[in-house]
């Protein structure tokens, strides 16, 4: 699915239009962002998702065409976690 299809398919479930389904969205990827880019909290919608904002430690890598070893600096990754309804609607199809 995908983003035209899935605002479609909010706007029918709500009965509102697709604009504002499209807006809800936007606003929804837009707050989740902004929180998970700061990092000192987690997103959950319960049931269904988490997003939390991860320390990746600086680490040792090869160049695979030739074996020649890269440093990797730390940084930063999200965490997204399934919800116990979203792992069992998963299960049921």
């Amino acid at each position: 699915m995908n983003r035209t299809e899935l605002v479609a398919a909010l706007a029918d479930r709500a009965h509102v239009t697709r604009k504002d389904a499209d807006a809800v969205l936007t606003a929804l990827a837009e707050t989740v962002g902004t929180v998970v880019a700061k990092g000192d909290e987690k997103v959950t919608i319960p049931g269904f998702l988490s997003f939390e904002r991860t320390h990746r430690a600086a680490r040792t890598a090869r160049n695979p065409q030739t074996g020649e070893p890269l440093h990797i600096p730390a940084g930063y990754g999200v965490k997204v976690s399934a919800g116990s309804k979203l792992k069992e609607a998963a299960k049921n199809q």
